[in-house]
């Protein structure tokens, strides 16, 4: 087995989010493939295998692979998740080792890009382009994912499958009406629910690279229909753990301060808006906001204007670093419910 390690590195530019993605595989996670086997999608997630000889512990690998591939030293880094699924990698397929990879979410401010990983920065929602409701509900749902997904429910004879089916498109997707509520922490959710349902381009890649492999196929009952349209997709199971990472964040961001690791040390409260609603995929109330941020004491102004000419000039705000000290005992609360 290789423990490998994965970032998932978010930054803001402007009102776009972004993810940091790597084009050229880094050995030895790769193994010789299987003949006729499709070629990878190329687009993936700073990664790298753990060394228990050269790396002290599994971060310090981390920051050292993602400072190899890119030349971004890294400050806030969580881990995640640990992903283990057979056939992630496909050079298991031909003999080669279970890869296991330890996923961490690590947040900074966009920098150019050197390193040895062809890296880039892109758009996150190029990857889950159903998770944006910025400019309202994206249109991508109602016209290709809820019709696919009301046929792949219909595709079982099992009442109680064809149920269970059914009730995960409510849970991920809402009922079946343009103004039901939406979820937006089950990111991770709704990107499995794509995936069973055999939606998604990885869904029929990876089932492709098994059957040419002869080996026993665990998603034998994905359908064939497999609308390209859901996004781009990437190397491995990356995307999954994207969206992984897209869940953690929106779930923490009610309650612990991560946006002020993407903003300079002073910031307008315009662009912290920008920056958590870039992240939530939702518009937020301007004044709502602004009250919440400022009456719940998480920022204090700075008494300066930002430099800019033409118009008034914005009030500058910082972060104010001890409200980690005064909610420390609930936050661990809420942390060890979230565990469990």
């Amino acid at each position: 087995m290789v423990i490998g390690l994965t970032a998932v590195v978010v930054a803001v530019t402007g009102d776009t989010p972004r993810v940091l993605v790597v084009r050229t595989p880094t050995p030895p996670l790769p193994v010789e493939g299987v003949e006729g086997m499709p070629a990878p999608h190329r687009d993936a997630l700073p990664s790298g295998p753990f060394d228990p000889g050269l790396h002290r512990t599994l971060e310090s690998g981390l920051r050292s692979w993602v400072e190899r591939l890119s030349g971004l030293p890294l400050r806030y880094v969580e881990q995640l998740y640990t992903f283990g699924d057979r056939y992630r990698d496909h050079g298991e397929l031909a003999g080669g080792p279970r890869v296991v990879s330890v996923g961490y979410l690590t947040l900074v401010q966009e920098a150019p890009l050197s390193g040895a990983g062809d890296a880039e920065w892109r758009d996150w929602y190029e990857f889950l382009p159903w998770e944006d409701w910025r400019t309202g509900r994206p249109p991508l749902i109602e016209r290709v994912i809820r019709p696919a997904l009301s046929r792949w429910v219909g595709r079982t004879d099992d009442e109680s499958e064809r149920r269970r089916r059914s009730e995960r498109v409510v849970l991920c997707f809402g009922p079946d009406a343009t103004d039901a509520p939406w979820d937006f922490d089950r990111a991770l959710d709704r990107y499995e629910l794509l995936y069973e349902a055999g939606l998604l381009v990885e869904a029929r890649r990876d089932r492709e690279a098994i059957r040419l492999a002869g080996a026993e196929d665990p998603m034998a009952a994905l359908v064939a229909e497999t609308p390209r349209a859901l996004g781009k997709p990437m190397a491995s199971d990356n995307r999954r753990i994207l969206a992984a990472a897209l869940s953690r964040l929106r779930g923490k961001l009610r309650y612990r301060p991560l946006v002020f690791e993407l903003l300079p040390p002073t910031f307008t409260l315009f662009r912290l808006q920008q920056v958590v609603e870039a992240l939530s995929g939702a518009v937020l109330h301007k004044q709502n906001f602004r009250r919440l941020m400022v009456a719940g004491g998480l920022v204090e102004p700075t008494g300066q204007r930002e430099s800019r000419t033409g118009g008034r000039p914005a009030e500058l705000f910082r972060f104010r670093r001890d409200v980690l000290r005064e909610r420390a005992p609930s936050t661990a609360a809420r942390e060890d419910g979230e565990a469990g």
